[in-house]
């Protein structure tokens, strides 16, 4: 993917992607002057975070479901 693509995909700003992928806060790889991204991961990537994010939200469902 592209970094526009990816910014679309994410729903934010091609800078703030840009900014992230020098960073190295999103993973990506550069080939000579442009970004490049693999969809299957920045899914992973993705998923990672927001597990993270809402991790004590994701337990206590966890827990209520179990009940």
């Amino acid at each position: 993917m592209t970094l526009e693509e990816v910014a679309a995909y994410l729903k934010v700003t091609p800078q703030t992607i840009y900014v992230w992928a020098q960073e190295k806060r999103i993973p990506a790889a550069k080939l000579g002057k442009e970004w490049r991204f693999k969809k299957s991961i920045i899914d992973k990537w993705f998923a990672s975070h927001f597990d993270a994010k809402f991790s004590d939200l994701i337990e206590k469902s966890n827990e209520e479901a179990d009940e």
